[in-house]
């Protein structure tokens, strides 16, 4: 039973019994008052004061959610149901980013805006900052690279030998509270403030990322990779040796998970195969590496280093399909007729010998006719051509059936050998990085289908239907460029709006509100569909080297083509797969926001040898109390209207715009706008512009053609 289906329902009538419970659910008495227990064990229900009951938190005017705190010392916990203002005196020894259970002072029933004050901290475990030690008169210092959290001051027995200036990783043992600073040990030392890499690491420690595995990880992987794949292992598979198969993947990548193959079939219609590393046959479940594995969720990908879900020994070595060796594959094969559409999929566990290490440069330069390379290649230049053609016309039918594309550009940051960022600009996205997306798109796509329709235990990716009110919202701002969305928003509409918008002066604009107003993807055993991909069921199961989603899948899948997965394996997975799902959303949250917080430095410090000089940016974002401009390199910053001289700026929340009380100019989300850097903060990565008004102009942007999105990296979908 999906929690969440509990909660709306305990929401809607504010008490529920526990024979409310037992005849909602179909739940037997002792279910019930586990269940009971559990919510307000969680902080998600309160006991209800007469009989035998629980409230919703709405019901006792409470909210849970995250903390987050603002320079000026306020904050706001964000939560599902809306954010509630909290005053600086009433956080009290709450952190950034902590689980907290707020009571309400004023809620949004008389139009106000919701205000609270923290009640209980939620947050468990130990907690760990980065930060800069700092010798003062009354003592030593960390001073918290997050200055929510301020000072935190060290005893003689808590120092381990850190040095002034260090960075270092320290273990708060006593929160402060009004002028009493915190109290902690220093657990780690870093490096030196400004040697190579030392802040790229700190983000990493301040997200809990941790680079190296422990002893048992790193003795059981040594173990595993030594296992050599015996005759009766190949002889239970299909193997396709004799197949043209190869992978493409970015110039860097080391972890290779994913391979393709194409054939024509007698009767005109294609077989693509889609062979994924069969990570499943090394990493058993409950094993250490297995255990490891679900506590990272994800690789992290951080500009100069990658922080892998599995040691080098199989991310890198025998589950990579690397060139010319033997690999264990799980295959999805698929019969795709010439205009595209998949007419039917077929799973088996396989072992493929890839021929080639394609990366997506020289498949791009052979579509594009250099022929030196098809030359080098010849024996899959055809299987190459072919795919890139397949490619689209299976991209055609996507679109048809209202799948959203959203061109976002997206960063390449360069960096030297002393981690200084030397260039940051458009990572180009050619026709073999659409072909592999496409491709890997259809595979998870057949793999969820099938076992939606099974009704087998399973993850799925689902990307649930937009908030109403967010798309009431998002209306009212297209039509602010013209655009007109009628009645209920559906996907077919907003990739319409994308299409026509293509190309023109508003583009990036509409791509970066829309996608901001619809729901995040994540992992559930419910299947719910993916808005995005206009998809009835999706998953991911292309990537187990680096997504532990995939893992997990990937066994089921082992079980079920074995004839293996009878009721009490069922009922094993209906068990674990609640857990997998929630502890894979959350870290693959904290990855994202780790690698944007690693980008957002460097393109801080990128732009900061820039103070003083102009540029031609976009008015990417407008606030109450600040305009954002994007340059075309993909760097935004800051105008605090209070900084914006000559009139006194007015914000229009309904049409994304501030309007000058004296003058009545208008500026607006998607304008152009000449901005000079005036001050930049690497360490908070803000970036503070002004606003060059005598020259700003709404031109249109000149469109430089091509698709620039994404990365070497797979979308998260």
């Amino acid at each position: 039973m999906d929690n969440k289906e509990i909660l709306e329902y305990l929401d809607k009538r504010g008490v529920a019994t526990a024979g409310d419970l037992k005849e909602k659910f179909g739940m037997n008495d002792e279910q019930a008052h586990g269940l009971m227990k559990q919510l307000v064990k969680d902080r998600e229900a309160f006991s209800a004061k007469k009989g035998d009951a629980v409230c919703s938190l709405r019901a006792k005017g409470r909210v849970k959610g995250v903390l987050s705190i603002k320079q000026g010392g306020f904050g706001f916990v964000l939560s599902d149901d809306g954010d509630v203002f909290i005053r600086k005196k009433d956080i009290k020894a709450a952190f950034d980013g902590d689980r907290v259970l707020v009571k309400l002072k004023v809620d949004s029933c008389d139009g106000r805006r919701r205000e609270g004050k923290i009640e209980e901290i939620l947050s468990d475990g130990v907690q760990t900052v980065v930060g800069v030690v700092k010798r003062r008169k009354n003592g030593l210092f960390v001073v918290a690279d997050n200055r929510s959290i301020g000072n935190i001051y060290i005893k003689k027995n808590g120092r381990n030998g850190a040095e002034d200036g260090q960075v270092v990783l320290a273990e708060i043992i006593r929160r402060g509270d009004g002028d009493a600073p915190h109290e902690g040990v220093i657990r780690e030392i870093l490096g030196v403030k400004g040697e190579p890499g030392v802040d790229i690491l700190a983000i990493a420690k301040t997200f809990g990322l941790e680079e190296a595995f422990h002893g048992k990880v790193v003795r059981e992987a040594e173990q595993v990779s030594r296992i050599p794949i015996e005759e009766k292992e190949l002889a239970r598979r299909e193997t396709l040796f004799s197949k043209l198969i190869f992978t493409i993947d970015g110039d860097d990548a080391k972890d290779l998970d994913d391979a393709v193959s194409l054939e024509r079939l007698k009767n005109g219609n294609l077989l693509l195969g889609v062979h994924i590393a069969d990570v499943s046959w090394y990493v058993s479940y409950g094993s250490e590496l297995d255990k490891e594995a679900l506590e990272r969720g994800t690789s992290v990908y951080l500009l100069d280093r990658v922080i892998p879900m599995l040691p080098k020994q199989l991310s890198n070595g025998v589950c990579s399909l690397n060139e010319r060796e033997v690999r264990l594959t799980m295959s999805c094969f698929m019969e795709v007729s010439p205009h595209g559409k998949v007419l039917s999929h077929r799973l088996a566990e396989t072992a493929i010998i890839s021929r080639h290490r394609m990366t997506y440069h020289n498949v791009n330069a052979i579509l594009e006719g250099d022929d030196a390379l098809r030359a080098k290649y010849r024996d899959i230049a055809k299987s190459i051509a072919d795919m890139a053609k397949l490619a689209v016309a299976m991209r055609k039918i996507r679109m048809k059936q209202g799948s959203i594309d959203f061109d976002l550009d997206e960063a390449r940051i360069s960096l030297d050998a002393g981690g200084r960022p030397t260039d940051v600009s458009l990572r180009e996205r050619g026709a073999a990085e659409r072909m592999i997306e496409e491709f890997m798109i259809a595979a998870n796509n057949a793999v969820a289908e099938e076992f939606f329709y099974k009704d087998i235990p399973f993850l799925y990716r689902i990307h649930e239907a937009p908030d109403p009110d967010k798309m009431r919202e998002l209306t009212i701002f297209l039509s602010n460029f013209g655009y007109r969305l009628h009645g209920t928003v559906t996907n077919k509409m907003l990739q319409e709006v994308l299409t026509d918008c293509e190309g023109r002066r508003e583009e990036a604009i509409i791509n970066k509100v829309s996608l901001r107003s619809l729901k995040k993807a994540r992992y559930s055993t419910e299947n719910k569909g993916h808005f995005g991909l206009a998809s009835l069921a999706y998953s991911h199961f292309t990537s187990p080297i680096r997504r532990y989603p995939d893992l997990q899948i990937h066994r089921i899948i082992r079980e079920y083509l074995r004839g293996e997965l009878d009721e009490k394996r069922k009922s094993h997975y209906a068990r674990i797969l609640p857990e997998v799902a929630a502890k894979s959303s959350d870290r693959e949250k904290r990855a994202i926001e780790a690698e944007r917080m690693v980008d957002d430095i460097k393109k801080a410090e990128y732009i900061s040898r820039y103070i003083g000089e102009t540029f031609d940016g976009v008015v990417s974002g407008v606030t109450g109390s600040a305009l954002f401009v994007e340059l075309p390199n993909t760097v935004e910053g800051v105008i605090p209207l209070k900084t914006m001289r000559g009139d006194y700026y007015e914000y229009n929340r309904e049409m994304y715009c501030v309007i000058g009380e004296r003058t009545r100019e208008k500026i607006s989300l998607g304008d152009s706008a000449k901005i000079r850097v005036e001050r930049v903060d690497v360490d908070t990565a803000r970036v503070e512009f002004s606003l060059i008004q005598e020259k700003r102009n709404k031109k249109k942007r000149p469109y430089k053609g091509g698709r620039k999105k994404k990365g070497k990296r797979e979308k998260r979908r």
